[in-house]
């Protein structure tokens, strides 16, 4: 077993209160706040120097709490936010001044949109020409239906929970097959993380550590990054994230890969 780095990023994590407005046609809605006090306590047990803050699901296109919380803490913190496809050159610019690297299509139990139409120019185009990435989180049966289209268009994919494989299927999903086969386009990264997501029983270790073994193998850890999944929406017996952290460290088989993952991986993709 290898210690993490001094410093890593944490490169998935979430903040918010419950008395924020929540979006229609949400999958679930949360029973408690996930504050920023809260999370800092995290990001220390972790010695996670930086963060990447995601939008969750179901506080939809409003993303002014979570960019309030970035604004607090601007060289430290970055942020993906949920957007809709006709979102204007002006409010990108303005996200990408307040630590926005990225967008979030979370597709999980949602018809797919059709990403060649003309209605994703705009957007796509902005998302390409200013190196940010679109972060999918979607079941990885549906992975070749929305990848291909990204890429055609010249955009950085980053994949969420090692593609949420089937967790009856793990490694040999057909998705997860496929999305292994991605790997040679060096444009798609994938998020070892939330192994309880993919795997049976509270940590899902067993099924996770197989799939960071073939994730490895196609991609290197130079595509490779993770992130605390911090407050485990719908998995309250999720380990916490120290002992998450730490069965990585069990399982990648190289300090210097290790390091990628941790540090020098997110640090490059997130812009920091």
């Amino acid at each position: 077993m290898y210690s993490p780095p001094p410093q890593i990023v944490d490169a998935h994590a979430h903040v918010y209160r419950t008395d924020l407005a929540m979006a229609d046609g949400r999958r679930y809605t949360p029973a408690a706040d996930a504050t920023p006090a809260q999370y800092e306590a995290v990001r220390r047990a972790l010695h996670a120097g930086r963060a990447v803050l995601i939008q969750p699901s179901f506080l939809g296109t409003d993303n002014r709490y979570m960019l309030e919380v970035v604004g607090r803490d601007p060289q430290a913190l970055r942020a993906v936010v949920v957007v809709d496809p006709g979102v204007d050159a002006a409010a990108l610019r303005g996200y990408a001044a307040q630590g926005v690297v990225g967008i979030r299509l979370n597709l999980l139990g949602q018809a797919l949109p059709d990403l060649a139409a003309a209605r994703w120019d705009g957007l796509l185009e902005f998302v390409r020409s200013a190196d940010w990435h679109v972060e999918l989180h979607c079941e990885a049966q549906r992975l070749a239906a929305v990848v291909p289209p990204l890429l055609a268009r010249g955009c950085r994919v980053v994949v969420d929970h090692f593609g949420r494989p089937d967790p009856a299927l793990g490694e040999l999903d057909p998705g997860f097959r496929y999305l292994l086969e991605t790997a040679d386009s060096r444009r798609v990264w994938v998020k070892v993380s939330a192994p309880y997501r993919v795997g049976t029983g509270p940590d899902g270790a067993e099924q996770a550590g197989r799939l960071l073994d073939a994730a490895l193998e196609a991609f290197s850890a130079d595509f490779l990054v993770w992130g605390s999944d911090w407050p485990h929406s719908q998995h309250p017996d999720a380990p916490e994230p120290a002992g998450l952290l730490h069965a990585l460290c069990r399982r990648v088989p190289g300090e210097a890969e290790l390091a990628r993952i941790l540090w020098h991986t997110p640090n490059e993709l997130f812009h920091f």
